[in-house]
């Protein structure tokens, strides 16, 4: 059986990612297609790199902070050249890029097409408001140019797929300006489908929440979410079996969750586990 895991955005709350994957290895599942969006793209891309999940987990902590930290002179030269008080975003985003190319060197690796699985990460010009997904897949009717990437970094393809609005800026990719792919497509079932999969596992997060939001930043974000939610509600039909990650103690970009996201992935894949099963044995 072929089958294909596609992994939704959600910021920190992808470590719940890497807990269901370790659920699933556990059960003799094993994944041989792989789709992510956003942070669901940085586990995709590891997991397709040959990373096991304890070392993705740590990886994962290791330059969450690096990841998620304002540089001022950035930020500052960023407000002056746009001349608006966000800028284009509070961070550059070029931590997530960096970090991917170093775990795919320390691999070996140094293309998308040396990764050990095929693997799709849906981004979006934000200019063009066109969806493009980065591929190692080869050029065919179904994969066509004029919307799938295969001459890119893992790196850059991972950091276009995590553009995340407002927070990090726009990554720019031979003339495009390339956001998270979330906005369009946040949970890129149907594109992994397309791989060749025969059975697609989905995992998406659900946006019930502990904490009220309480400044206009934690308002805005609240607000990607909700439609972030809602593109992926619609992409769950794409799945044979959707599970969702209640975790209302995390919020997009608290790394202090980190661990209770992963525990939460892998309690939820485990108590689901044979109504996966069931799905995939039909």
């Amino acid at each position: 059986m072929k089958i294909g895991l596609a992994l939704a955005g959600g910021g920190v709350k992808g470590a719940g990612h890497i807990g269901v994957i370790k659920a699933l290895q556990e059960n003799g599942i094993e994944i041989g297609y792989i789709g992510g969006t956003s942070i669901g793209s940085i586990v995709a891309s590891l997991y397709a790199m040959g990373y096991n999940t304890d070392e993705m987990l740590r990886l994962f902590k290791y330059f969450a902070k690096d990841i998620m930290r304002v540089n001022p002179r950035y930020y500052w030269n960023n407000v002056k050249t746009s001349k608006r008080f966000i800028g284009s975003g509070l961070i550059s985003g070029e931590a997530i890029e960096l970090a991917i190319d170093e775990c795919a060197n320390l691999k070996s690796i140094k293309s998308m097409d040396e990764l050990h699985l095929p693997i799709v990460m849906p981004t979006v010009d934000i200019n063009e408001n066109k969806k493009y997904v980065s591929t190692n897949h080869p050029y065919d009717e179904n994969f066509k140019k004029d919307t799938y990437i295969r001459d890119i970094s893992i790196g850059k393809a991972v950091r276009a797929s995590s553009s995340y609005p407002g927070v990090f800026a726009p990554t720019i990719y031979e003339g495009h300006h390339f956001v998270d792919g979330g906005i369009i497509d946040n949970l890129p079932a149907n594109e992994v489908r397309k791989l060749g999969a025969e059975k697609v596992l989905s995992v998406r997060f659900g946006i019930k929440s502990m904490s009220n939001p309480r400044n206009m930043i934690e308002i805005a974000l609240r607000s990607v979410d909700i439609i972030f939610d809602q593109r992926t509600s619609k992409e769950i039909n794409e799945a044979d079996f959707a599970l969702t990650l209640e975790l209302p103690e995390a919020t997009v970009f608290n790394i202090k969750k980190i661990d209770y996201c992963y525990n939460q992935g892998y309690i939820t894949a485990i108590e689901n586990m044979r109504k996966i099963k069931e799905v995939l044995s039909k």
